[in-house]
């Protein structure tokens, strides 16, 4: 291993004890994670494989435990009360324990570097988590690296899942933000992608009256992005396109850019990735643009109260130190 092993605290060990002796199991704390997933108790009924009866009276079961309701019915499904919201986090701590037990005696077993799952938005993915992991893999050739692109909404519900060690993006304005810690390593920049030939690329610099009569590629609805565009669109008294195209898809976005006169932002690095091509990605190009988008800075987020393990450490520190060494110009949540 490359350092002490993360330890939980003496209240985590407290606090797990103290479930298991009010007479909850761990199918109980399966059941209640699963219904704060899927907002449904059939649907969370149908991921752990029992029937919608078994699951509602299971839930009876674990509210006769506690003394406290767990849910309660919304318009589209139920929610969890704040007892739920209690017990679901809770829950999530121990089964976090329980994984991270099993990562690290399998490493001492196998005598490997270790394993370490991270969740980036895309340009920091390209200027930052590339490099670090390149420097981790040449020093630790048994290291196993798992890395999802995707933006910072998804990116922060996989963090409190404890599917990711730590992600490299931003807390949505919708995510209480107690729930983290983060350290801020680089600032935004974004650029207008079109395709080769485009009628805007005749102008010497595109101003944002020109930019409504085209359909635009956007992230998501509800997404930091989504909103600095949105946002830039109303700050420049320009009305906002009428046909939009949503995707997170970074791949999608390049393709649909390709084959129509859509107009896509994306991460400064993005962008320099497809200006140094050399046409290589299907004559997409960067729009000389007056129209400035800007984000908040984004950051390496951690869960609160979750130590790393060892080998998710060595990887943050190394994309911590060029994030903060470094001058570089980063990528949209």
């Amino acid at each position: 291993m490359i350092d002490k092993a993360a330890r939980p605290t003496r209240s985590d060990d407290r606090a797990g004890l103290g479930i298991f002796r009010s007479g909850l199991k761990m199918s109980h704390l399966q059941l209640v994670l699963a219904i704060e997933d899927h907002g449904q108790i059939s649907a969370a009924a149908e991921a752990l494989g029992m029937s919608q009866p078994a699951a509602s009276r299971m839930l009876t079961e674990i509210e006769s435990v506690l003394q406290a309701p767990l849910c309660e019915r919304v318009a589209r499904g139920v929610e969890l009360t704040r007892y739920g919201q209690a017990l679901a986090r809770r829950a999530r701590t121990i089964f976090l324990e329980l994984r991270e037990t099993t990562r690290e005696i399998a490493e001492l077993k196998v005598g490997s570097s270790g394993k370490v799952s991270l969740g980036s938005v895309t340009g920091p993915a390209l200027s930052l988590a590339v490099p670090a992991i390149r420097q981790v893999t040449t020093a630790y050739p048994g290291i196993e690296i798992s890395v999802q692109i995707e933006n910072s909404n998804v990116l922060v519900r996989e963090l409190l899942a404890a599917r990711h060690d730590f992600v490299i993006g931003r807390v949505p304005d919708d995510v209480e933000p107690r729930q983290f810690n983060m350290v801020v390593i680089g600032e935004e920049d974004v650029r207008l992608i079109v395709r080769e030939g485009h009628p805007l690329l005749e102008r010497e610099a595109v101003e944002p009256a020109d930019l409504p009569g085209y359909d635009w590629v956007f992230q998501p609805t509800g997404t930091l992005l989504r909103r600095a565009v949105e946002d830039s669109f109303m700050d420049a008294g320009v009305p906002f396109p009428q046909t939009v195209i949503n995707t997170s898809s970074i791949i999608l976005t390049l393709a649909i850019v390709r084959n129509t006169n859509a107009v896509a932002p994306v991460a400064h690095d993005v962008a320099t990735v497809i200006d140094g091509s050399g046409g290589q990605l299907g004559g997409i190009r960067v729009l000389p643009s007056r129209f400035p988008i800007k984000i908040r800075p984004y950051g390496l987020i951690t869960a609160r109260g979750r130590a790393l393990p060892p080998s998710a450490k060595l990887l943050y520190d190394l994309i911590l130190q060029q994030g903060t060494s470094a001058s570089h110009h980063p990528e949209p949540a």
